[in-house]
């Protein structure tokens, strides 16, 4: 594998390089804000395979039309306590957050807010939006669809996405604790990442086209599910809250990220969001979290280990990390942002691994 040249920028620089390149593809710059702020607080946080790596292919989108330059939004309250966001296709990052907004005011008002995103493009890394929900004194749940790209547990063929969780509730005097998985051993972003730097990857994340495992990035054809059966029971959850309830398309219809630049992905999200206050004590429940987590620190680590992280917590030492050293961009993509190009031949009608 032939080594990268990398580029260090601090976290406001990228956002910045970032809205720049989405805004020369056509994105409104309210709009375009939102995303850069969501993708470089991804790789902020280490989650490069929702960062700057994905510029190139939502601009290519923007530029072809795939992405609504002008969604009209219209919030539908269907209960006391539920709503659907009809997002019209714009982009995914700022109609999730306005999803978002919607629930945590529902949730302030009743308790629990539930809303559905329905026919949204790409938002990215989930743990932007609980995460800001969180910050409210709330509990967060997101769950997303995603194109077809995982073998179901026994199959040979894909048929789910990789379909993320992520979570997040208020603590004592600290930032949120925030969680953000895919239901797959990693995400098709970290393949995407791999490639990037021309580097392998585990046997356990992914297998070619015999339904075997592999290690080299560029032969993946399909991923696989965390913890067999039992990932494979999540994503079809996933599938199921943020799909087939809100009346979109689900599993192997889900449209593909590549085929059509210039189409709507129409995906659905689901947003739930709990006010602890209304089951229990608020400042008792962020003391129990702190407590919780300081708990999970002082367990003796096992051998290998010099000690326990709690879910969430590498991210944000990466995120320390960061702030001190400036985060790491590879230089193709780090001269991308800066150049005057969009390109429009990158990833339009290429296959689900953008091949």
């Amino acid at each position: 594998m032939t080594e990268l040249e990398m580029v260090r920028v601090t976290e406001s620089e990228l956002h910045e390089l970032i809205q720049k390149k989405l805004e020369k593809a056509g994105l409104s710059s309210l709009h375009a804000n939102t995303v850069a702020e969501t993708l470089a607080f991804a790789d902020a946080r280490g989650i490069h395979s929702h960062g700057a790596v994905r510029v190139d292919y939502y601009a290519e989108r923007i530029a072809k039309g795939g992405s609504n330059l002008t969604p009209k939004f219209k919030f539908n309250q269907t209960g006391p306590s539920t709503g659907i966001f009809e997002a019209d296709n714009g982009v995914g990052h700022y109609a999730s957050n306005e999803a978002l907004k919607e629930a945590i005011r529902l949730a302030k008002e009743t308790g629990i807010g539930v809303v559905g995103v329905h026919q949204m493009g790409h938002s990215g890394a989930l743990a932007y939006f609980v995460k800001q929900a969180a910050e409210a004194d709330m509990i967060a749940l997101s769950v997303c669809q995603s194109d077809p790209m995982v073998v179901p547990f026994g199959g040979a063929e894909p048929y789910f996405g990789t379909n993320p969780i992520a979570f997040a509730a208020p603590r004592k005097d600290h930032t949120p604790v925030v969680f953000d998985m895919a239901t797959t051993v990693q995400a098709w972003g970290k393949v995407l990442h791999a490639r990037s730097r021309n580097e392998a990857i585990p046997d356990t994340w992914a297998v070619d086209e015999n339904g075997n495992p592999t290690t080299d990035s560029t032969k993946v054809s399909a991923l696989v599910p965390i913890a067999g059966p039992k990932g494979y029971g999540l994503m079809m959850m996933v599938d199921i809250l943020s799909g087939m309830l809100l009346g979109l398309p689900f599993g192997k219809h889900v449209s593909s990220m590549y085929h059509d630049l210039s189409a709507g992905r129409e995906l659905g999200q689901l947003h739930i969001v709990i006010n602890p206050a209304f089951f229990t004590d608020l400042d008792l429940f962020k003391e129990n979290i702190s407590q919780m987590l300081d708990e999970l620190k002082e367990i003796k680590p096992s051998e290998g280990f010099s000690e326990v992280n709690y879910p969430g917590e590498r991210g944000r030492m990466r995120e320390k990390k960061y702030e001190e050293t400036g985060i790491e961009i590879v230089d193709d993509i780090y001269n991308y942002l800066i150049g005057d190009a969009i390109h429009f031949d990158r990833y339009d009608h290429k296959n689900k691994f953008a091949e």
